[in-house]
């Protein structure tokens, strides 16, 4: 993988999400809104395009029945299902088939609108909802994902001594940013009180440390190194990144306070040939407070323990010493139940410098960290302006 350092870019980015949470239009036609707009923001067209990465429509051949809906016929498809963690595989990926030369262009695209489909009626078919969870799981009173994210936050209060003030100062500092977004969901400032007394929904989480469900949509184009430096927007090199994945149970987590991030986030700095200390604003899957704490602690930003007095310190806020969930994150920004693919839009505007009032400023090197399942799987992507070190 360390031979790959900067032979890939991210040359596209785009989002859509609604101030109200709702985007009621089919899932097709979202998805090529998207995919359009990232094109047309790395100055490229559909014809450009030879890899599409998609995971998210819930059928078999989702990838490629999405490029027939495009009207391409790809030589580069992926559909690998990881969850949150997909995107940044993708990216992964991606860059091992320019390399490889698999593919010139390839697509990432996520979209997802739950909310639509609730105010429609539709019901879901519960991903978490597997032979395995109903037998060994379900009938213990486990109600996923909250549950298990419970679990972790239970399990590392006790053995570490981290404070739910601590885990609360991760959402006051998310909430700071998205106050400095005009397109969050969620904007009122709020304080480590709120976060107190805004009830448990599953105890230690409080309702204010639960991610949003929302509908969105969010795309990434990623070339070859050399042809990124010809397009419309400076290129955002892939320097380094890594998968990695544990167990899909809670129940069968080797250790509730580790997550995969421990394997991915030090393959990922190797591959980059950089350390934490390098790294200018991370993007960590927030979709529950204590999330973000396993991650700043497994990919080597603290040590494994101390997350809670590192991030109890605002050094995630505007201002703090390691931007963080600069959107205003799953938090509050946005969420339609897969927030990956939203960590490399804004890791790479971050990096563009497109980013207004929530502009982390001379930031060169930016990671995007996508954890899914049920702290089950992660991916780790270190971004940076220059391709060599």
């Amino acid at each position: 993988m360390t031979s790959m350092r900067g032979a890939a870019a991210v040359v596209g980015v785009a989002d859509e999400v609604s101030p109200d949470g709702v985007i009621d239009v089919p899932l097709r036609e979202l998805e090529a809104r998207v995919i359009r707009a990232a094109l047309a923001d790395a100055g490229l067209t559909m014809g450009d395009v030879d890899g599409l990465c998609t995971c998210t429509g819930g059928t078999l051949m989702h990838s490629v029945e999405l490029a027939e809906y495009l009207g391409i016929a790809p030589r580069f498809t992926d559909a690998t299902q990881t969850g949150g963690a997909s995107y940044g595989l993708y990216v992964e990926h991606a860059a091992a088939a320019i390399a490889a030369g698999l593919a010139e262009t390839v697509v990432i695209v996520y979209a997802s609108t739950p909310r639509a489909a609730r105010k429609r009626g539709e019901k879901g078919l519960g991903v978490f909802a597997t032979p395995e969870r109903l037998e060994w799981e379900t009938p213990y009173g486990v109600m996923l994902p909250i549950s298990a994210y419970a679990l972790a936050a239970n399990r590392h209060m006790a053995e570490f001594g981290t404070t739910a003030e601590q885990l609360a100062q991760i959402a006051v500092d998310t909430r700071a940013w998205a106050a400095r977004n005009p397109r969050a969901h969620l904007r009122d400032p709020i304080g480590v009180n709120d976060v107190l007394e805004s009830g448990f929904l599953a105890e230690p989480v409080h309702k204010l440390e639960c991610c949003l469900v929302t509908d969105g949509a969010g795309a990434i184009v990623v070339t070859s190194a050399e042809r990124a430096r010809t397009l419309a927007k400076p290129p955002v090199f892939v320097l380094g990144a890594a998968s990695a994945a544990s167990h899909a149970m809670i129940s069968q987590m080797p250790d509730l306070t580790v997550t995969p991030g421990a394997v991915s986030g030090p393959a990922a700095f190797a591959a980059a040939g950089l350390t934490p200390e390098d790294v200018d604003v991370v993007e960590l899957y927030d979709s529950f407070t204590i999330t973000v704490l396993l991650a700043l602690e497994d990919l080597g930003f603290c040590t494994k323990g101390d997350g809670g007095p590192f991030a109890g310190t605002g050094v995630l806020a505007p201002g703090g010493a390691l931007p963080g969930q600069t959107t205003g994150g799953g938090l509050a920004y946005t969420h339609p139940g897969a927030f990956g693919a939203f960590l490399l839009v804004e890791a790479t505007r971050q990096l563009r410098g497109e980013c207004d009032d929530r502009q982390v400023a001379g930031a060169d090197v930016a990671l995007a960290h996508g954890t899914g399942g049920v702290l089950s799987a992660t991916s780790t992507v270190i971004l940076g302006t220059e391709a060599t070190l």
